[in-house]
C-alpha cells in the first residue's frame, strides 16, 4: 500500500467546492494585490492567535526577517536561536544583519533549552528566536522572563505550530500570543497551507505592527512615499482566499493529526529501539510532524521507501554545522543534543486524511524492520 508523507491531493478533493469559488471570486474581480481577502484573513488569524495585530507577508521566511529588520541590527549584534530547525530561522538572522548564536535543545521535545539560552546571552544579544518545533510550543514560561530580564525581543517562530497552545503560569497561551512577535508560515505542507508561499506576523505591539506593515510594502505607509527602505513582501490575494477557505477546517485537521500521533505512540510504546516523540504535559501539540528517534535511521528510511512509505528527516545537519555558518566557529560536538537528534530522527506520515489502514501499514513496516 502506498502511503505518502503528505497527501495534499486528498485534502483538496475534500474542500475543492469551498476553495474554487473563493479563488474564482478573486479572479473575477482581478484584485490580486492586497485585496479584501488579505485583510479578512489577517483579522481571522489575529483572532486565532489572540493578538491585536496580524500582518500578512509573502512567506514564513519573511515573517522572521521583517521583525529582525525592525530591530535595526548592527554588525556584531547577536540573536540566540536553536540549531535544530529549518534553515530560514538562522538565515533570516544573518540576512537581517545579525549573528546567529546557537543554543542547544531539550532532548525530549526538540525545542530550545531555556538554560542553554541563558548561557548563550552576551552584552551583544538583541533577541531570542524560540522555535515551536514540529507542532508544540517551547517553554515560554522560562524564556519570556529571560528575554524581559535582558531587555530582548522574543520572537516566537511558530511556522510549524499555528493554533498550538501551552499553559503558561496557569493560563492557556496560543502560539504567537505571548512573545514580542510571533511568526507563521503557510507553506503547503503546514497544518494550514496555501497554494504556494505565505506568512504572517502577529503581535500585541501597536508600534511594531505599524513598522512591519511599512516594511512589507517597500518601507512606506502611503503609496510612493517611503520612510525607510523596505521589502516587497505581500501575501497574494489568491493565497489569502485559499487560506480563508481552509481556516475553518484547521482545528479538525490538527485534531486528526493528534489522533494519528496517539495511535503511533500506543503502537511503539515500550519498544526498545523506537522512541516516540514526547509531548510536554503543558502543551497541546498539533503534530505538524510525528518524529521518532531510532537507531539505524537511514536503513529504516530505505526499508520504508522500498515499501512505498513516505518519510522525511527533519533535520539531517544542524544549523551550527552548515557550511555557510563555518565562520561562526562551531565544531562537531559543540551542541551534542542537536547533533544526536540529527542522526536519529525520522518523521512518519501524520496528515489528517491518513487512513487507519495506511497507518497500520506504516506501523507494521517499522516494527518489521526492528523485529
Amino acid at each position: 500500500m502506498n502511503v505518502p508523507l503528505l497527501d495534499l491531493v486528498a485534502q483538496y478533493r475534500d474542500i475543492k467546492d469551498e476553495v474554487l469559488p473563493a479563488v474564482m471570486a478573486v479572479i473575477e474581480r482581478q484584485a490580486f494585490i492586497m485585496g479584501a481577502e488579505v485583510g479578512q484573513f489577517e483579522a481571522a488569524v489575529a483572532e486565532l492567535s489572540r493578538t491585536k495585530h496580524a500582518i500578512a507577508c509573502a512567506s514564513g521566511t519573511d515573517a522572521l526577517l521583517l521583525p529582525l529588520k525592525a530591530l535595526d541590527l548592527q554588525p556584531g549584534d547577536e540573536v540566540v536561536t536553536a540549531p535544530f530547525t529549518f534553515f530560514a530561522t538562522a538565515g533570516a538572522i544573518h540576512n537581517a544583519g545579525g549573528t546567529p548564536v546557537f543554543a542547544d535543545i531539550d532532548p525530549a521535545t526538540f525545542n530550545i533549552s531555556p538554560a542553554a539560552v541563558e548561557a548563550a546571552i552576551t552584552p551583544r544579544t538583541r533577541a531570542i528566536v524560540a522555535v515551536h518545533l514540529f507542532g508544540q510550543m517551547a517553554a515560554l514560561e522560562a524564556l519570556a522572563p529571560i528575554a524581559e530580564r535582558h531587555g530582548l525581543m522574543l520572537i516566537e517562530d511558530a511556522a510549524q505550530s499555528i493554533g498550538a497552545r501551552r499553559t503558561v503560569d496557569g493560563t492557556w497561551r496560543v502560539a504567537g500570543e505571548a512573545g514580542t512577535v510571533g511568526t507563521l508560515s503557510f507553506f503547503p505542507s503546514k497544518n494550514l497551507g496555501a497554494f504556494g508561499d505565505g506568512g504572517m506576523m502577529v503581535t500585541q505591539d501597536d508600534a511594531l505592527a505599524d513598522r512591519l506593515r511599512r516594511l512589507r510594502l517597500h518601507g512606506g505607509s502611503k503609496q510612493y512615499f517611503h520612510d525607510e527602505v523596505g521589502f516587497n513582501s505581500r501575501l497574494d490575494t489568491l493565497h489569502a482566499a485559499v487560506l480563508l477557505a481552509k481556516l475553518p477546517h484547521l482545528a479538525d485537521w490538527s485534531a486528526a493529526r493528534a489522533r494519528h500521533a496517539a495511535r503511533y505512540t500506543e503502537a511503539f510504546a515500550g519498544h526498545p529501539a523506537v522512541c516516540p516523540p514526547r509531548t510536554d504535559p503543558a502543551n497541546e501539540h498539533i503534530f505538524n510532524q510525528y518524529t521518532l528517534r531510532v537507531p539505524r535511521r537511514n536503513e529504516l528510511q530505505a526499508h520504508l521507501k522500498a515499501r512505498q512509505i513516505g518519510t522525511a528527516v527533519y533535520y539531517p545537519l544542524p544549523l551550527h554545522l552548515q557550511p555557510c555558518f563555518a565562520h561562526l566557529g562551531y565544531a562537531k560536538g559543540s551542541l551534542p543534543v542537536s547533533e544526536t537528534a540529527s542522526e536519529q530522527v525520522i518523521s512518519l506520515p501524520v496528515f489528517p486524511e491518513l487512513t487507519e489502514a495506511q497507518q497500520h501499514t506504516v506501523i507494521d513496516a517499522v516494527l518489521e524492520f526492528f523485529a
